[in-house]
This record gives C-alpha cells, sequence and structure tokens, in this order.
C-alpha cells in the first residue's frame, strides 16, 4: 500500500479505502437544462465524481445549478484561463483540474492556490502526451513516462511552493502500455492520489478493452484513487464499464457472473439466458457469485465456487448451490427459477 496523502473532494475521501468512479459530462457547456438532467442520469447509474468542462465565464453558470439537483461532487475542467478558476471556486466547485503551467506565471498559479486553499477545494493536475511542455520533449525526445512524470510533479511543486497539497494527479496517454507505465512510475516518485483513465480510449467496444487493461492492471499492482473509463459514447457507459471493471479486480461489491463460452455439448441456448441473467442482475447489490454453464462438465464442476448456478441439459438445466445439485427445470423456466434462488440468498 502507498502512504498516501489523503484529499477530500465533497464527501468523497481519496485514502485508497474506495475507488470512486468518475466521469464527465458531454452536454455541450452552453446547455444547463441538458447538462443537469445529464448530470442526474450519471448520479443515478452510479457515476460518485463528475467532471463538467468550464470553457468561458458563462459556463460557471451550471455550477450552481448541477450542484442543486445532485449529491455527487462536481470538478471543473480547466484550461489556460486561471480567471475561470477563480470563479468556478466562488460559485461552489467541489474540484478543480488544470494544468498549472498552462494558466500562466507563478502569480496566477498562487493565486488559484490561495483561493482553494480559501475554500477547501483540491486541485487535480493532470498531465498527457499532448500537453507535455517544448523542453521535456527535448530532453526526452517524445512523451515517455519519465516525461510525463516529471510534467506532473513539476506542477505539483508549482503549488507545494505555494503552500498547496490538497493535489489530485492524473497522467494519461492514449497507449495503454505507456499510461500503466506512467501511473507506475509516478505511485513510486510521490504519494498524492492519482486518477486513471486511458485517455482517448476510442469508441465503446475498443475503448472499454483499452481500458479495462490499463485501469484494471493498475487497481492490481494497488495504484489509483479514482478512475474514468473515456469512452466515445453516453458517459453512462462509462459507469457501467467502470463497475465492471472494479467487480473483475475485486474492488466492488455486487454480482459476479461467470458463465462458459459454450461447445458442442450445449443443448440450451446459453448465450440468451446468460445475458438476460445479467441484465436481470445489474441494480442487484448482493455480494454473490452466480454461474450460468452449458452443461454438467462445467457445472457444478467448474463452478462449484459459485454462491449458485445453473448447468444446462437437453432441454432443460439443474440448479445448483456449489457442489451441490438443487433440482432439475425446463429450458422455459430457467431464469425465473435461477432469480428465485438468489432473491433467497
Amino acid at each position: 500500500m502507498r502512504n498516501l496523502h489523503p484529499v477530500k473532494v465533497g464527501q468523497c475521501v481519496l485514502d485508497g479505502k474506495h475507488i470512486y468512479i468518475q466521469s464527465m459530462l458531454n452536454t455541450r457547456s452552453d446547455d444547463i437544462e441538458g447538462s443537469v438532467q445529464q448530470a442526474k442520469a450519471l448520479e443515478a447509474a452510479g457515476c460518485e465524481i463528475l467532471r463538467a468542462a468550464i470553457p468561458n465565464m458563462a459556463a460557471v453558470a451550471l455550477i450552481p445549478a448541477i450542484k442543486q439537483e445532485i449529491g455527487i461532487p462536481l470538478v471543473a475542467d480547466i484550461h489556460f484561463d486561471y480567471r475561470l478558476a477563480l470563479a468556478a471556486a466562488d460559485a461552489g466547485i467541489d474540484k478543480i483540474r488544470i494544468n498549472p503551467g498552462n494558466i500562466g506565471g507563478m502569480d496566477r498559479v498562487k493565486a488559484v492556490a490561495d483561493k482553494c486553499r480559501e475554500k477547501g477545494i483540491p486541485i487535480r493536475i493532470g498531465v498527457n502526451s499532448g500537453s507535455l511542455e517544448k523542453e521535456l520533449l527535448a530532453k526526452y525526445g517524445a512523451p515517455t513516462p519519465e516525461a510525463l512524470v516529471e510534467s506532473a510533479l513539476h506542477h505539483a511543486k508549482l503549488l507545494e511552493q505555494c503552500d498547496f497539497d490538497d493535489i489530485v494527479i492524473s497522467i494519461k496517454s492514449s497507449d495503454v502500455q505507456n499510461m500503466i507505465a506512467c501511473y507506475r512510475l509516478a505511485a513510486r516518485s510521490c504519494n498524492y492520489p492519482l486518477h486513471l483513465g486511458v485517455t482517448e480510449a476510442g469508441t465503446a467496444r475498443m475503448g472499454l478493452i483499452k481500458s479495462a487493461v490499463g485501469i484494471g492492471s493498475l487497481l492490481c499492482d494497488g495504484i489509483g484513487e479514482t478512475i474514468r473509463v473515456s469512452l466515445t459514447a453516453d458517459p453512462i457507459e462509462e459507469i457501467a464499464a467502470a463497475q465492471d471493471i472494479l467487480k473483475a479486480v475485486g474492488r466492488k461489491e455486487g454480482v459476479q457472473l461467470v458463465s462458459c463460452p459454450t461447445c458442442g455439448r450445449t443443448r440450451i441456448d446459453l448465450i440468451g439466458t446468460a445475458k438476460a441473467v445479467e441484465e436481470a442482475l445489474r441494480g442487484c447489490k448482493k455480494n454473490i457469485k452466480v454461474a450460468v454453464m452449458g452443461c454438467i462438465v462445467n457445472g457444478p464442476g467448474e463452478a462449484r465456487e459459485a454462491d449458485i448456478g445453473v448447468a444446462g441439459g437437453d432441454g432443460c438445466a439443474v440448479l445448483f448451490k456449489g457442489d451441490q445439485i438443487l433440482r432439475k427445470v425446463p429450458e422455459a423456466e430457467i431464469i425465473p427459477a435461477l432469480l428465485a434462488e438468489i432473491e433467497k440468498l
């Protein structure tokens, strides 16, 4: 475990005990009503920290409008103009995301740090390959992990010089191996909380795969306090993907579904059954493992560690708990019978 410097974002404490799911509004910054509705939908889906782009002073109006309607922390995404950060802080923002190197001289960095200290607002330093300083590109020849981490720590030092240390760091790359290397190096180099993400990961399918590899690898290393699965898709899909990644690495309670890939022994519609069970249990909070298997070879044999499961036969299936067979049910009754047993658990 890293010896973390805990940072509080609204009611969320980034201390490594809980991994917070984050997403970002993709509604237009001048669409206040649409942004409020999307914020509410994201909170309902399980988003725990929400970010909004604040590209101009008019967009600052989003902050009170959204905060009146949601209970999760709101983060302002600021680029270039330090005055936007000051205005966001005065408007009640819970966290500010900036790159201290692109908002001007130390007087402006200090103004933001002083305001955030006064208001109890943390700052997330965001660094990526596209924002790397020219001198570091010249030094390293490319946006290497060493270059990106040096950039992030330099920006953190600017804030530290202003007597500010409520800092969160993100060092994103669209290259999965580079992203993993960046965060591993950052975890060894500082004790600030880290926000994980593969930036510009792509569409829902490929973006999820890249994010699962990058974010999942780091979480298995014990690295990361907040995560965002960046998808070119409805941000609601980001929340579902993040929840699934956390379940896969054992960092989130809830149903874990195991199902076999089917083979020539399968005599039921296993694919359709598994999909239907997964959808039916999407909102289930029970910390259980459910198996949907194609034949008696895979369940209750290989799937005996499941809390409850079904194994297909010829137009039927057996319900089982561990290695104990409960009863046989016809194919049409598999799903309701399984869900009824889950309800008893």
